[in-house]
């Protein structure tokens, strides 16, 4: 088994890979026996942590929420969680939509049941819940980790003012204050680092980026000229193309893809991983050939030039 060096979570004691491995796919567009076989090479390559949502993935027909999390307690109750991290979220479950206290109470038992624990490592708020007073939500997170139920609070899709506003909360009340958030960030959505990246490097949160491939454009299947794909998310990644920006970026990974024999995938989250702040990066992957260029990002790291490169470019 090979360990991948790991990175500590924020605050936490939880040790992390520097691969966030997806689960949004299992039970979805990976069947299970796909599942198992992609988390026993994630493990067998050094990744040990797993992050999914109990929504996952209620949006595919006939499914109704809680496939994935179903999926990952079968592993884990095949091949053991001692080594394994493992996130899951809520607040968008079609029975356990928001962020209520008896909302996150009941989806959270329903969640532990899934995946068989008698803990979540670390468990998020989905989406922010306007409708909820957001001291609500805040003690009621801190409440499941004082009955043990819970390790660790992260937020994910949280604005910076609403992150601020739920640590100050925390902070009044000596409530368990969250370790980490979850924000979109890539080579080609940089928007984080103007107000989101210094408040989490000030407040010692851990950022762990979601889309670090950008919908699938910055593993260069979609060029200018190319239209073979017609899956949900190539609109929305085709959309990099008309951006000056996307060309550039892919311009800039093709050359240093070639010069380390390396997946742009691999590349691209190789700079995600090493930006100021970030621990882990996620990525799913829905076969084992997807998996293999993820998880070639535990032995390649880039050079400055390298960086600078990429930095320019996606400016």
């Amino acid at each position: 088994m090979n360990h991948a060096p790991t990175r500590r979570l924020g605050t936490s004691d939880l040790e992390v890979s520097p691969l966030n491995l997806g689960g949004n796919v299992f039970g979805w567009t990976a069947d299970k026996a796909t599942s198992f076989a992609i988390l026993d090479a994630f493990r067998a390559g050094g990744g040990n942590f797993v992050d999914t949502a109990d929504s996952y993935s209620a949006w595919a027909e006939g499914h109704t929420g809680g496939e994935s999390e179903h999926v990952i307690g079968a592993w884990l109750a095949e091949r053991g969680h001692d080594d394994m991290v493992i996130a899951t979220k809520v607040s968008q479950h079609p029975d356990f939509r928001g962020l209520s206290a008896s909302n996150i109470k009941a989806a959270a038992e329903a969640s532990l049941k899934r995946l068989g624990l008698e803990a979540i490592d670390l468990y998020y708020a989905h989406f922010d819940d306007p409708e909820t007073p957001l001291a609500e939500s805040a003690e009621a997170f801190s409440a499941l980790v004082d009955q043990g139920k819970v390790r660790y609070v992260g937020l994910s899709n949280h604005s910076p003012d609403r992150i601020r506003a739920w640590l100050e909360l925390c902070d009044q009340n000596g409530w368990h204050r969250p370790v980490c958030v979850q924000p979109q960030y890539n080579l080609v959505e940089r928007g984080i680092e103007q107000d989101l990246v210094p408040l989490a490097q000030a407040e010692n949160l851990a950022l762990l980026p979601y889309f670090g491939l950008a919908r699938g454009f910055l593993t260069g299947k979609y060029r200018p000229g190319a239209d073979n794909d017609t899956s949900p998310r190539s609109g929305k990644a085709r959309a990099y193309l008309d951006d000056p920006r996307g060309p550039r970026v892919l311009a800039v990974l093709d050359g240093i893809a070639a010069e380390r024999s390396a997946q742009l995938s691999t590349v691209a989250l190789a700079w995600l991983v090493e930006r100021p702040g970030v621990t882990s990066v996620l990525s799913s992957a829905r076969n084992l050939d997807q998996l293999e260029g993820l998880l070639a990002l535990n032995d390649l790291r880039l050079t400055a030039e390298e960086t600078a490169r990429l930095d320019e470019a996606s400016a």
